[in-house]
C-alpha cells in the first residue's frame, strides 16, 4: 500500500518538473532574443552614425565641387578676356598698319604744290616699323623701350595717322610705370584730340583708372561719367557703368 503512494506521488511530480524544466528553456530564449535584440539596435546605431557621416561627407564634397567649379569659370572668363585683348592688339595693329600704307601710297600718287614748301620726305616702310617695334616692346612688357619709342614715334612722325595710337600705347607705358599722372595726361589727349577714333572711349577708362591709381577719386568719377555720356554704347562704358557702382565716393570737405 505504501508503495503505491509513493508510485502515484512520483507520477503527479513528472508534469511539474517538465513544467520547470519548459521555464528554463524559456527564459534562456527570451534572454538569448534580448541579446539578438541588443546587438541589432547596435548595429542599427552605427548604420545610422554611417549615414550621417556620408551625408555630411557628401555636403562637404558638393561645396568642393561648386567652389572648384565657381574658380573654373573666373578662369575661362579671363582666358577669353586675355585672348580677345590679344586679338584686339593684333586687329589694331594690322589695321593701323593698313591705312599708313594706303595714306602712303596716296601720298605719292599726289602731285607737289608748288605753293607750299616740300615737306620732309617720310619713309613708311621706316614708320611702319619704328610703330611695330614700339608696340611689340610694350606686348614683351619693356614698358621703358616701349614708352621711348611711342614718344620718339610721337615726335618723329607729327603727321603719320598712327599718331592717336601712339600716344594710348605711349600713355599705357606711362601707366604701367606708375607715372600715373603721365598716363592720365597722354589717355586725356587722345579723346580730346581724336574723339571719333576707335581708342577714344578706352582712353577714358585708361585716365580713369590712372587718376584712381593716384588718388584723384573725384577726378576719375567724372572720367568715368563722361565716357559713359559721350560713347554710351562702347565696350569701355559698360565697364565704366561697373566701376561707377564700386568707385568709392570722395567725402566733402
Amino acid at each position: 500500500m505504501r508503495r503505491w503512494w509513493v508510485l502515484a506521488l512520483l507520477v503527479l511530480a513528472l508534469p511539474v518538473r517538465a513544467g520547470l524544466f519548459d521555464d528554463d528553456e524559456a527564459r534562456a530564449r527570451i534572454d538569448k532574443l534580448r541579446a539578438d535584440l541588443g546587438e541589432v539596435s547596435k548595429r542599427l546605431d552605427t548604420a545610422s552614425k554611417n549615414q550621417i557621416d556620408f551625408a555630411n561627407q557628401a555636403e562637404a564634397l558638393r561645396s568642393d565641387l561648386a567652389r572648384l567649379r565657381g574658380q573654373i569659370e573666373v578662369l575661362v572668363n579671363d582666358l577669353d578676356s586675355l585672348q580677345k585683348r590679344q586679338k584686339d592688339f593684333y586687329v589694331d595693329l594690322d589695321s593701323r598698319l593698313r591705312k599708313l600704307e594706303s595714306a602712303a601710297a596716296a601720298a605719292a600718287a599726289q602731285p607737289p604744290k608748288d605753293e607750299t614748301p616740300p615737306a620732309k620726305p617720310v619713309d613708311p616702310a621706316a614708320e611702319t616699323r619704328d610703330y611695330e617695334a614700339a608696340l611689340m616692346a610694350f606686348r614683351g612688357a619693356k614698358y621703358k623701350e616701349a614708352q621711348a619709342g611711342f614718344l620718339g614715334f610721337i615726335k618723329a612722325y607729327p603727321s603719320s595717322i598712327l599718331l592717336p595710337s601712339a600716344h594710348f600705347w605711349a600713355a599705357s607705358s606711362h601707366y604701367q610705370l606708375k607715372e600715373y599722372a603721365k598716363a592720365a595726361e597722354l589717355f586725356a589727349k587722345v579723346a580730346e584730340s581724336w574723339p571719333a577714333d576707335a581708342k577714344a572711349p578706352d582712353a577714358l577708362m585708361g585716365q580713369a583708372n590712372a587718376l584712381e591709381a593716384a588718388g584723384d577719386l573725384k577726378g576719375a568719377r567724372a572720367v568715368l561719367e563722361s565716357l559713359v555720356q559721350k560713347h554710351p554704347n562702347s565696350s569701355a562704358a559698360q565697364a565704366a557703368r561697373q566701376r561707377l557702382k564700386t568707385l568709392p565716393v570722395p567725402r566733402k570737405k
